[in-house]
């Protein structure tokens, strides 16, 4: 999630998800009623136009929805709908980086000065003192650039209509950032920072002479035949078939208007959120990620190591490694992945250290509190005999 999108995330969890009774005509699924009862909740509650859900437990999958993907045609939730994955793509970002380490091409040691000269001119950082794996990891002081009050000030209430369709360079987000002070020493606390996955990604065209959309195509989703993932860049559209996107461009209103965010440029996210995907295709790189069918040994190490995210107002029980965060749930079972909140969408992925059991929701809105995926978690991987419909 966006530093700004986790700004949203803290007053939309100071909310609780009612506790609205199914409505008659809901049928759980056999084997995860739990969940079921999770989106017929989200739903009936207003929390969201529509909420799916995708389970992949080794060899068996399930996919449950509710509501509706358009309200004003009734379409109903399906499978293969595209939606945008916000700071989910992360873990993209992280695999292509962990890659390229893997065959030699940079090292999670190297200092930024080495791949980006001349970048930090000027500013108070040291890029001499700041590792790759510090970007990854969340711990480089860099100051997130979607704090920026300025650029905060476009992104909400009719601004938003304005510049919807703007379109950013790298490095025009990253000038951001360096205008402001560091937030803390190198290494030493975690710091979300969007910041650091636009660098990242900068860094990959550095090492390797090509896009980052290329060796995105070329390290992950070639081999994985993910087809329903895609880096779109400044183009404002969602080509496939696609929920649309509902948003209340952060109005605190109790009562806010609903708007249609769907058509809109994610080059202010890029590879720190700007992905498309399904719940397929999540499923699918998250189970070959942690399986170890992408990373060679070594390098999926580096990825599952974390550090604290304590005292940093993120998701709370967390800790975070490079691009994925471990979450503990209330039954003590810890699950990994990652999450990803824009406008209009907001996902999480997650599941076992093994890749083997899988859990990926959605929602096509942007106000409903976190309980709502975390319900679905614990319903599906801590689960009582009655929510397990046995």
């Amino acid at each position: 999630m966006t530093a700004s999108q986790s700004a949203k995330a803290a007053v939309l969890t100071a909310a609780t998800l009612a506790a609205t009774a199914l409505p008659a005509a809901a049928s759980p699924a056999p084997g995860h009623a739990g969940v079921q009862q999770v989106l017929d909740r989200t739903v009936a509650a207003k929390l969201a136009p529509g909420m799916v859900a995708d389970v992949r437990d080794g060899r068996r999958s399930w996919f449950g929805s509710a509501g509706v993907s358009d309200t004003g045609t009734g379409r109903e939730r399906r499978q293969n709908e595209r939606f945008r994955i916000g700071s989910t793509s992360k873990a993209f970002t992280a695999t292509v980086v962990l890659k390229l380490a893997a065959e030699g091409k940079l090292s999670l040691d190297d200092t930024l000065d080495r791949h980006l000269p001349g970048l930090f001119d000027g500013s108070a950082y040291e890029p001499g003192k700041i590792t790759i794996r510090q970007l990854l990891n969340q711990t480089s002081g860099i100051f997130a650039y979607t704090d920026d009050e300025k650029f905060v000030g476009t992104g909400g209430g009719e601004e938003w209509f304005k510049h919807r369709f703007d379109t950013y360079t790298p490095e025009q987000l990253v000038r951001i950032a360096l205008a402001h002070p560091p937030t803390g020493e190198p290494g030493r606390r975690f710091k979300y920072s969007n910041t650091n996955y636009i660098l990242a990604a900068m860094i990959v065209e550095k090492a390797t002479g090509r896009t980052f959309e290329q060796e995105l195509d070329r390290t992950v989703i070639r081999p994985l035949r993910l087809n329903g993932t895609s880096l779109p860049g400044a183009d404002p559209g969602i080509r496939g078939p696609h929920p649309v996107h509902y948003s209340i461009l952060f109005s605190r209103d109790p009562q806010p208007t609903v708007y249609d965010a769907t058509r809109m440029s994610q080059s202010f996210a890029w590879a720190a959120g700007g992905l498309i995907s399904t719940t397929t295709d999540l499923n699918r790189f998250f189970a070959a990620l942690f399986g170890g069918r992408v990373l060679p040994g070594a390098q999926l190490r580096e990825m599952l190591t974390t550090v604290s995210t304590e005292g940093a107002g993120w998701i709370p029980d967390t800790r975070y490694g490079l691009g994925v965060f471990e979450q503990k749930l209330p039954c003590g079972a810890s699950v990994w992945g990652n999450g990803g909140a824009t406008y209009g969408s907001w996902n999480y992925s997650m599941g076992t250290r093994d890749g083997k059991h899988r859990l990926t929701t959605q929602v096509n809105g942007d106000w409903a509190p976190l309980s709502v995926f975390n319900d679905a978690l614990a319903a599906e991987f801590c689960p009582s005999p009655a929510a397990n419909g046995s």
